[in-house]
């Protein structure tokens, strides 16, 4: 949510610098004999940082932007106020544009104090740079009203997301583990009508055949055969129905796959491991992708182990049209990232940034006392699929 406002702040200042600097050229073409190409210029810096301030949004950044904006927002009204017929008061909004882009620097995303702060400290920054441009254009000072509700609504709304914020981290991990319950549940249904099915049809059969027998008994080829049906009934092989094949080739694939090498050596720590979902999907990924979400997930696993106060964990696999994501998770006593220690560089080295190099992402959902969910994701080989689709709960 506080992303998503930033961005809405900055798409707003970024409009409204335009709007403004489209105005001066409509200025400038109204009156051949003005010379408004410095405010023209002065608004372009201003856009630039902008721009960079929304990709990284850091407080050097933000700082950056505020300060060159003011100059620019200080040209800007300058060239504005020194002509013949000044032209900022005949349209009050030429003002209020520029002013209120600084108001939007949009700090929020560092933090409820950081947004209030950037907000007020754009507001009077875009009120000096005004202000001293009427001083040195030798027009009046006025007060501008429309810019103070402007700010106070957006502290108001930075507030707001600033109170909301600790339910919004108490929700997300139920909010994930609802959605990956409720995909359990539908796996475990196809489970049970697949094992239904077979089981109706074994039954069927085998009760077919002994009716069908002679009083000598059962034949020992009949004999054998039920004997195998029984044992696969009791077993896991039913739990796919691709060929001998395909199943071999799956099983290479998954257990030669950086995933299976990370579960097992966290099995070896003491870590109860469950895996779900669709283990064969590793074998759409490339080396170096299988390496790193194999190093990545392991990471994960180990700090369950050191840090949770739990020994067990869920690696479920997902598969979409471009990417394969693994999801781990614990119950333990989770954790706020945001106030891990610099020494923790566990999450934030081993496995977003080893993640980052080959392409993919890493989400991290998790509130203190209420256990952590971690979604890597990985970008698979370009049209490569796996070789089957097997669905395992609780697969060795």
């Amino acid at each position: 949510m506080r992303r998503s406002f930033v961005a809405a702040q900055h798409t707003l200042a970024f409009t409204l610098l335009t709007i403004a600097f489209m105005m001066v050229l409509v200025f400038q073409a109204a009156e051949p004999t003005s010379n408004l190409w410095l405010s023209t210029v002065a608004l372009l810096p201003a856009l630039g940082l902008l721009l960079v301030v929304n990709r990284v949004g850091t407080v050097l950044w933000s700082l950056a932007y505020l300060l060159v904006g003011g100059l620019g927002v200080y040209l800007y009204a300058l060239g504005m106020l020194s002509q013949v017929i000044p032209v900022g008061y005949s349209d009050g909004f030429s003002f209020l544009a520029v002013k209120v882009a600084l108001i939007m620097v949009g700090g929020v995303v560092l933090g409820l104090r950081a947004g209030i702060s950037a907000a007020i400290v754009g507001y009077i920054t875009a009120e000096l740079a005004v202000g001293l441009a009427q001083v040195h254009a030798a027009t009046p000072l006025r007060f501008d009203i429309p810019a103070v509700v402007i700010l106070l609504a957006t502290v108001t709304v930075i507030s707001l997301i600033g109170v909301n914020s600790p339910q919004q981290r108490w929700a997300y991990p139920r909010l994930q583990r609802a959605a990956r319950d409720e995909h359990l549940a539908i796996l475990r249904y196809k489970i049970e009508v697949n094992a239904a099915t077979l089981m109706h049809d074994t039954v069927l059969n085998h009760l077919a055949a002994i009716a069908a027998s002679d009083d000598n008994g059962l034949a020992p080829a009949l004999r054998a055969q039920i004997r195998q049906d029984v044992d696969s009934l009791m077993g896991e092989e039913w739990l796919t129905q691709n060929s001998e094949s395909v199943d071999k080739a799956t099983r290479v694939d998954w257990q030669q796959s950086g995933l299976f090498a990370a579960i097992q050596e966290s099995r070896v720590l003491g870590l109860d491991i469950t895996t779900t979902g669709d283990l064969a999907a590793v074998s759409t990924l490339d080396r170096e992708a299988s390496i790193a979400l194999g190093l990545a997930v392991k990471q994960c696993l180990v700090n369950v182990f050191k840090h949770s106060g739990v020994r067990d964990a869920e690696v479920a696999v997902y598969r979409s049209d471009s990417e394969v994501s693994v999801m781990v998770v614990d119950t333990g006593c989770g954790f706020d990232e945001s106030t891990t220690g610099v020494d923790r560089l566990g999450l934030r080295s081993s496995v977003r940034k080893r993640i980052e190099l080959v392409g993919g992402s890493v989400d991290v959902w998790s509130t203190p006392g209420r256990g952590a969910s971690i979604m890597i994701k990985v970008p698979m080989v370009a049209g490569s699929t796996p070789h089957a689709h097997p669905t395992s709960v609780g697969a060795p």
